[in-house]
């Protein structure tokens, strides 16, 4: 049974008000027309600013974050209190009658008079007599989801769930582990990527341009999910590490070494190898050379890495996840090596 003109959906909490090794908890409330659910998402590590979403692009063009899911939402009382005055105020509109009053009323017996359907059981007086040892979930909706139709695709009536009990297995889409993961990687923000040239910024005709990003510059980013409240604490954390940097000139008129453009990473961590004295006549292991004159211009060198990503979470789960991609453009100026006639 789908919910049927009843309160907004719980809102996600999705609102990290930090980044950079920051610890963000979104605490309870109201907004005027909904309750905020109670088990808010708590982000922490390398995630946006704002609730919004990171920098990371996957790989897997078909892979989403979960659009919505189920969350622990209130405490029998309050879910009475909630839901009942819901109720109420609908039944009492003006014009509330046919289908749409025969099924309020269906969901008012459901919590009150223990009427139940396939798989879903009724509950009597909003389970009162259990409060305190479990809670009511609802849907959530990830507001970081463009599609208004699969933000809303969690439509099931709230249900209730003992403390320390998993959610029943027709609700495929309550909130778990894997789930956290993918919306840690939604939330999480890499460095930026701009790699050290040699020559740097200007650089001649046909002269070999060397590449490199030092260890120091990059590491493994974490970003990790958690929801913690009375009888259900779950956690996921997602975690990227680079392991090629990809060089696009912004140019057909050029060559990159290797002749991929994607430069892999180092044994010590690195990326390419820094230019010094005695290596001008060296092809370098990770460059480009240009073959053209940007003019009065520059070419828009894009310089990419490709992270890879996994997760570990609550239960001694883990896996894999997308590759994800984030690069940076960098102005390169290129002029003509000029020769002098005497």
């Amino acid at each position: 049974m789908s919910v049927i003109a009843l309160a907004q959906p719980a809102h996600a909490g999705e609102e990290p008000g930090n980044t950079q090794g920051s610890d963000i908890e979104q605490s309870g409330g109201g907004d005027g027309n909904a309750i905020y659910a109670a088990a808010r998402i708590r982000y922490s590590g390398s995630v946006a600013k704002n609730g919004s979403t990171g920098n990371v692009t996957s790989a897997d063009v078909k892979w989403t974050p979960p659009p919505c899911w189920y969350a622990p939402y209130l405490g029998a009382k309050d879910f009475k209190k909630k839901m009942s005055k819901d109720l109420e105020n609908q039944l009492s509109a003006p014009g509330m009658g046919g289908h749409a009053g025969a099924a309020l009323n269906e969901v008012q017996r459901h919590y009150e008079d223990d009427y139940g359907w396939t798989d879903t059981p009724g509950y009597k007086d909003y389970n009162v007599d259990k409060d305190g040892q479990g809670m009511f979930w609802a849907a959530v909706e990830n507001p970081n989801e463009p599609d208004p139709l699969l933000r809303g695709s969690c439509n099931d009536l709230p249900f209730w769930v003992d403390n320390g009990e998993a959610p029943p297995p027709q609700y495929e889409q309550a909130i778990r582990p894997e789930m956290l993961a993918a919306l840690a990687y939604q939330h999480m923000e890499l460095p930026d990527t701009k790699v050290t040239l040699a020559p740097e910024a200007e650089t001649k005709v046909n002269l070999p341009t060397w590449a490199w990003l030092d260890k120091a510059v990059f590491d493994e980013v974490q970003a990790t999910a958690a929801i913690n409240v009375p009888g259900f604490n779950i956690q996921a954390t997602t975690t990227a590490k680079p392991v090629a940097l990809k060089l696009q000139p912004g140019t057909e008129d050029a060559e990159t070494y290797p002749a991929s453009g994607e430069c892999v990473i180092n044994d010590d961590g690195s990326i390419g190898e820094p230019y010094a004295k005695g290596k001008a006549d060296r092809t370098p292991p990770c460059g480009l050379k240009y073959l053209r004159s940007s003019g009065n211009g520059t070419y828009k060198l894009q310089a990419t890495i490709t992270w890879d990503i996994a997760w570990t979470g609550t239960g001694g789960t883990g896996g894999d996840l997308p590759n994800g991609t984030f690069g940076n453009e960098q102005a390169v100026t290129v002029q003509e090596i000029q020769s002098v006639n005497r």
